[in-house]
């Protein structure tokens, strides 16, 4: 196979592969082959995938194609090769949590939306790279390569879902799976050019990840953390969440699912459009400094709702406090910190600097609980907020990607910032658990992709879908393909 016809399957739609797979005019084992293929090209620039699993991929994708000619089911993600975070646990393949705490950790059971991928026909191509133990919106940890945005190698992908999204954007796979606690699906999407999905709390179930008491680090963010796609289009992040959404005992959050058809609430954005609905838009949510291209872009994207769409918009400040330091808190509250203060201890020189100090602070039972009551004064005035609004839009991420190797710019529009400060818009929907999307509001000047984020009501998540089907169909974005190997 030559390379335009391998990367032209490379970039193809999961709904397409399965389409063509169900019409036997592609077959699994050319499918993974193509993007095994680009992947052992592109991957050493990127550092996507920290524990590949070629072998793995191409008898999963041989068994595929010996049940589809003896007509046996095969699932709906029949053929379609996905990447896994290396935070989500995967029965028999390595999973570090990007530490080298648990460098040589091979799980014995998978996380549940691994279960259901495998089971609906989905290809594990491998585990993808994470910082550690998810503390961190960027791509680097202390135990493998940083991974690279493959528009801009110099550049972070965002994270911590990084190497899932670096992945995806260069075709290295058409989803991938990713948590976001509290911004690491939708800011890596934001940053790749790609779709990530934050379904309301509890949509999909999250187990044995927060869960498995037995691993500092990995059993906190039990009440933020959310497991989601990254895709290259909204109707691939519907196929995903039809798949993975719905309740399952083992996770104690987890909710039925009957009131949402996720495909369906795609078709009708695309078909029926939008017009009507109220959409609050908050360009800094009252606090946050924003790089002038990050307004630019999703400015012009907010329009495009506005004017290509019909929407009712209304610029709004939303009148919270700035949660950042509640978000903290409450990850440590829900972290196992005597187990992380143990393993500091004893592997601190070689663990993440921020990381360490985030855990040895100080901590008081006021800071914690007031970090609750902050979190409900939130949660209060959000649904005070979206009782007049469909949707509320921000952007995703307050800056552009920035360099490989730091947390986050420092200065903002000209003021002096935190270094997290960039994420500030994705807090808000992870503490109160409403469903969040990050699609591709446009690109800056210098050729870099900028995130719209798409907020819905309390369980609305079709309504959610629907919206970024319709701008996605206004200001499609697939038809633009980064080339890492010219980054």
């Amino acid at each position: 196979m030559n390379r335009a016809a391998r990367d032209e399957i490379c970039f193809l739609p999961a709904t397409d592969l399965v389409a063509q797979v169900r019409r036997r005019t592609l077959s699994p084992v050319e499918i993974v082959d193509a993007v095994l293929d680009r992947t052992a090209e592109l991957d050493p620039l990127l550092g996507a995938f920290c524990t590949p699993t070629p072998e793995i991929a191409r008898e999963r994708a041989r068994r595929l194609a010996d049940d589809l000619v003896h007509g046996r089911p095969t699932g709906p993600l029949a053929g379609v090769p996905i990447g896994v975070k290396d935070l989500l646990s995967t029965a028999g393949v390595r999973t570090t949590s990007g530490s080298v705490v648990h460098a040589d950790h091979v799980p014995d059971e998978d996380d549940i939306v691994v279960e259901r991928s495998a089971a609906a026909g989905a290809v594990l191509l491998g585990k993808t790279n994470t910082t550690e133990f998810g503390y961190s919106a960027v791509g680097h940890n202390p135990l493998f390569p940083p991974t690279r945005n493959p528009w801009n190698t110099a550049l972070t992908p965002g994270g911590s879902s990084a190497g899932s999204a670096a992945a995806v954007a260069a075709g290295l796979g058409p989803v991938a799976l990713g948590s976001d606690g509290g911004c690491s699906v939708r800011v890596p999407a934001a940053h790749c050019g790609l779709v990530g999905f934050k379904a309301s709390m509890g949509r999909v179930p999250v187990y044995p990840g927060c869960r498995d008491e037995r691993l500092p680090g990995v059993s906190g963010w039990e009440s933020l953390e959310h497991i989601g796609p990254l895709t290259r289009t909204v109707a691939d992040a519907a196929l995903m969440l039809s798949v993975l959404a719905g309740p399952d005992p083992r996770d104690r959050h987890s909710i039925p699912c009957g009131d949402v058809d996720w495909q369906d609430a795609v078709r009708r954005g695309a078909a029926d459009g939008v017009a009507g609905l109220r959409v609050a838009w908050s360009p800094d949510l009252g606090y946050l400094a924003v790089d002038p291209e990050v307004r630019r872009v999703t400015g012009a994207a907010v329009a495009v709702l506005e004017r290509g769409l019909g929407c009712r918009v209304e610029e709004v400040t939303p009148g919270w406090d700035d949660p950042a330091a509640a978000f903290e808190a409450l990850v440590v509250a829900e972290t196992d910190l005597r187990g992380m203060r143990r393993t500091i201890d004893e592997h601190g020189p070689r663990m993440s600097p921020h990381l360490v100090a985030w855990m040895r602070r100080p901590w008081t039972a006021e800071q914690l609980t007031d970090a609750n009551i902050a979190r409900k004064a939130l949660v209060n005035r959000m649904a005070r907020l979206m009782t007049g609004y469909d949707v509320l839009v921000t952007p995703t991420a307050a800056v552009p990607p920035f360099p490989v190797g730091i947390a986050g710019p420092t200065v903002t529009d000209g003021r002096e910032v935190g270094e997290n400060a960039w994420i500030g818009f994705n807090y808000p929907a992870s503490l109160t658990g409403q469903p969040a999307v990050s699609v591709p509001a446009g690109w800056t000047r210098d050729g870099l992709p900028v995130g719209l984020q798409i907020v819905g009501r309390h369980l609305a998540d079709a309504t959610v879908l629907r919206v970024a089907a319709a701008f996605e169909r206004a200001a499609p974005w697939t038809d633009r393909r980064p080339d890492p190997a010219a980054a």
